[in-house]
Parts: C-alpha cells; sequence; structure tokens
C-alpha cells in the first residue's frame, strides 16, 4: 500500500485580541494556523484538532505582519553613514559604500536588515539590492540566504543601470572641475549586454522557494537606463513573469533632468516605452504630476511611499492622497538603512501620517490611521505581488502574525488600537513575530541566531569596507561640493509641480 500523505501541522493561537483595522477595534479571538496558513479565525475556544500546538496570546493584540515596499538591503552595513545629504549626495557616495563587498558582506547585510525588520513587526519587504559592477547570482543568492536565515520573506531584485550617476544628470560631469571630473568619469558600470545577461541567469536559476524569497528586476532610475536597457527589463520580467520596480521622480533634479532630456515628465517617458503595468512599482515617486498619477492609476501599477527617506533626503512631499484618490495602490516602505537609517515601519506609517497633515489645511483629506495601517499592510503586499496572502489576517493568508504586548505602556489605555498602532507604536511593544506559523522573533531574541557572533562578523565586514572604500570615499567628499553646487541650482529651476515645504522653491 501507497504511504498516506502526513497530515498538516496545526497551530492554534489563544487568548489574544484580533486587530479589526475597519472598526477600530481589538475583539477577543482565536487563530488556528495549519502549516503556513491562517485555516480559521473565531471567537476564545475555537475548535482545534487535540494534537495543535498552543500559543498562549494573552493580553497580547495580534495584527498581520507589516509589509516593507521598498528597501535596499546592500545599505545596511552603512546605516547612518551621512548626514546633510541630498539623494544626489547619497549616489555620490555610492562608490565608497559599495566598495567590493564579498558574499560574506552581502549575506551579512541582507540578513542584518531582515532582522531589524522582523524585531519591529515587519514580515516581507521589496528589496532592491545593488551589486557593482553587474549583479551575480551567488551575491543574489547569498542575500536571499541573509533573509531566509532571518525568517523574513522578500522580493529580491538586482538594481541595474548602464549609466553611473554622473552620466544620468545632464551637464553634471562637465560641471566638475579637473581632476576630478577625470576620476568621476572613469567610474563605469558594466556593459548593458553583461548586465542582462547576469540578470537572465539570476532569474532562469532561481533556486530558493518562492514563497520565502522571490526574484524581480530593479533598473535603478530611468535616468541612469537607456531607452534600450529599459525595453529589454521590460521584456525580461514579462518573460519570467516577475515584477519591476523603478525609482521613479525622487528628487526635482530627477524630474527637471528627465524634462531637459526627454521633452515630457519621466512617467510619461516610461509610459511610452510600455514600461507602466500591473507589475510595476514606482519608488517615492514625489515629482508626479496629475496626468502622471492618471497614467499609474490608468496602468495598474503601484507606488512605494517612502515618506521617512523623502524627509531624510530633503526630497519633498509626496502626493499620496492624490495617488489613492486616482485609484493607485500605495504601500509604504522605509528606504535603505543607509538613507532613511532604520528599518522601522510602525515609524514610516507614523512619518506617512503626520507628512499628510502638512499637505492639505482640510483634515478630510489627511491620510486616516486605517489608511495608512492598510497602506502598510495589503498595499505593500500587492506591490510585492503576493496579494492577498499577506497583509491580513484571513483565512488562506500566510500566517505572519504580530504580537502586541498590551501590557506596554504605549497602550494603557487602549482606546483605538489602530490610531495608536500608527501614532503610538515604535516596535518596542512587538513581543514575537510569527512568520509562516513560525515564530521567529520573541523574548528569546531571534529564532537560530546567535546575536553575538552575527554581530562580530558584521564588526569585522565593516572594518573590511571601510579600509577597501577608503580612497573610493575621500574621492567622492572631494567631489561633493561641486556636485552639491550644480544640483542645488538645477533644483532651482521652475517646475509645475511643487512637493517642498518652503513656501517657494527658489530659495
Amino acid at each position: 500500500m501507497a504511504a498516506t500523505a502526513p497530515g498538516p501541522v496545526y497551530t492554534v493561537v489563544r487568548g489574544g485580541r484580533i486587530l479589526d483595522v475597519a472598526a477600530r477595534r481589538a475583539e477577543p479571538g482565536d487563530l488556528l494556523v495549519a502549516d503556513d496558513r491562517i485555516e480559521a479565525l473565531g471567537p476564545p475556544g475555537l475548535p482545534a484538532p487535540p494534537d495543535a500546538r498552543i500559543i498562549d496570546a494573552t493580553d497580547c493584540l495580534l495584527m498581520p505582519g507589516l509589509v516593507n515596499a521598498h528597501t535596499h538591503g546592500h545599505g545596511a552595513l552603512t546605516k547612518g553613514a551621512g548626514d546633510r545629504w541630498t539623494l544626489e549626495l547619497l549616489l555620490n557616495a555610492g562608490p565608497w559604500m559599495n566598495a567590493a563587498p564579498s558574499l560574506e558582506h552581502k549575506y551579512l547585510s541582507a540578513l542584518q536588515n531582515g532582522l531589524e525588520m522582523l524585531a519591529s513587526g515587519c514580515t516581507a519587504c521589496y528589496d532592491l539590492y545593488f551589486e557593482f559592477p553587474a549583479p551575480t547570482r551567488e551575491g543574489l543568492e547569498a542575500a536571499a540566504r541573509g533573509y531566509r536565515d532571518a525568517g523574513v520573506r522578500a522580493v529580491l531584485a538586482p538594481m541595474v543601470a548602464d549609466r553611473t550617476f554622473y552620466q544620468a544628470i545632464p551637464g553634471l560631469l562637465d560641471a566638475l572641475p579637473e581632476p576630478l571630473r577625470g576620476a568621476a568619469g572613469k567610474s563605469r558600470l558594466a556593459l548593458m549586454e553583461t548586465t542582462l545577461s547576469a540578470c537572465r541567469e539570476i532569474l532562469h536559476g532561481w533556486s530558493v522557494d518562492r514563497d520565502r524569497v522571490r526574484p524581480a528586476l530593479a533598473p535603478t532610475v530611468p535616468l541612469h537606463c537607456s531607452d534600450e536597457f529599459i525595453v529589454q527589463c521590460r521584456d525580461l520580467a514579462a518573460e519570467y513573469g516577475v515584477g519591476l520596480h523603478m525609482h521613479l521622480a525622487e528628487s526635482k533634479i530627477q524630474a527637471v533632468a528627465g524634462m531637459r532630456k526627454y521633452g515630457r515628465t519621466l512617467t510619461a517617458h516610461l509610459d511610452a516605452l510600455g514600461f507602466l503595468g500591473p507589475g510595476f512599482t514606482g519608488a517615492h515617486s514625489v515629482w508626479l504630476d496629475p496626468d502622471d498619477i492618471r497614467r499609474i492609476a490608468d496602468r495598474g501599477a503601484s507606488i512605494a511611499h517612502n515618506p521617512g527617506s523623502n524627509l531624510r533626503l530633503g526630497s519633498g512631499i509626496a502626493a499620496a492622497r492624490e495617488m489613492r484618490e486616482a485609484g493607485v495602490n500605495v504601500g509604504i516602505g522605509t528606504d535603505g538603512s543607509n538613507c532613511s537609517d532604520n528599518q522601522n515601519m510602525f515609524g514610516a506609517m507614523r512619518i506617512a501620517s503626520f507628512v499628510s497633515r502638512v499637505r492639505d489645511h482640510d483634515p478630510a483629506r489627511w491620510l486616516s490611521t486605517d489608511e495608512v495601517l492598510g497602506m502598510a499592510t495589503r498595499g505593500s503586499a500587492a506591490t510585492l505581488g503576493f496579494g492577498d496572502a499577506l497583509g491580513r489576517l484571513a483565512p488562506g493568508a500566510f500566517a505572519d502574525i504580530v504580537f502586541i504586548d498590551l501590557g506596554h505602556v504605549h497602550y494603557w489605555p487602549l482606546n483605538d488600537p489602530v490610531n495608536q498602532l500608527v501614532h503610538i507604536e515604535e516596535g518596542s511593544a512587538v513581543q514575537r513575530v510569527m512568520v509562516g506559523g513560525e515564530l521567529r522573533y520573541g523574548p528569546d531574541g531571534f529564532r537560530g541566531i546567535d546575536v553575538t557572533e552575527v554581530r562580530r562578523r558584521i564588526d569585522a565586514s565593516v572594518e573590511t569596507l571601510r579600509s577597501a572604500g577608503a580612497d573610493l570615499r575621500r574621492g567622492a567628499e572631494a567631489l561633493e561640493g561641486a556636485v552639491s553646487r550644480f544640483c542645488v541650482g538645477l533644483a532651482r529651476e521652475p517646475y509645475h509641480v511643487h512637493a517642498m515645504a518652503s513656501a517657494g522653491e527658489s530659495r
């Protein structure tokens, strides 16, 4: 006789209060998990198989794992590296921050990124991972192992281009004084054919469980990519059925430079290339005009709203309300730790809520906390391509559950759990985190992770990277003044969108 296939492994979570975002309540209830998915929710005493593992959630609020719509795992080991950096000064510093990392560095960077997210209630992310001069299968697999070992789901997209930052901004290279111009001009990415071949190898040979880590493609910025490169990325993504993620109109410099180069907005140019579609996510998208927003909505594309990074780099305030009104799916991201300093999605939600209030005097147009929480769960899940499997507590969804300690001072008293999660929580009340039915973080720390050993390895890696990038750092710092002057001048040119908090943009 043929062997009988084993039945599912059941877990029942008892004694908690299940978050109902729409009702702004958290009523007592139990959850039944079969293997890695939620099978049922019900009142206390929900029936469960007699052999089900029982997890006590007494005095805990149960919420879906947060989903980070935009991050950069390669930036984890250079968190806090810069202070008064614009996006362009960050890009200028890119070469020394990514100086010759080994597979060990790439693994640890993704592991660090994942652990930081997990500890603050985030269970999945969209990571645009950069390798210089071109992506490698081995490098992406090392990053995938980092996320797998952390216990976080990820969409891992090699971030690629065929032009450097200095080549991408029209006039920038010519504006640099010699010998700095010569040094900046020597920096080169791999040839387009080499990069695209590497991307094909990554997609074709992907061997990681796609419910845990799945691939995508991330041509980094329109100006950094030739039209042929953009079109070939589009076609490669379609061939392998993966998503596309691109930084879109993040800074005014990009917006103005796009008009100079293409004679139309960056979004209009991408649309003309057939790049926008249901699998596309535009990151930041601060400098979109109403026509841009309508194009994105009409194509069924998404936006990854990164309000903390947009403020940190002085890029401006994105029109999240207008995007949502147009029917655009909007998720929330943290951006990378080298430009936003942390991976805390609670902090990103709080900033998203607050910054929406300085765009309009009418409070009816501010983002409500239930909208923000929905953006950071279901909205972000849609950008990752997981649909209803992430970002909600419901039958059929993955059992990615965050246990919030209601004994924490944040919840004395529990008046409105949605308001309190968005406006008060910063991760300190995260008691436990379950991913796929397995507890990956709790009072005893991270499951299967020797924190002391990981920290030792990270410290050793950072010392190696600092040494390898020392000369590149001195070169970038020598360029900062000239790069900043040119880009500030470009930003002072008139543009038909206003996204800064100042009354005028011509200072």
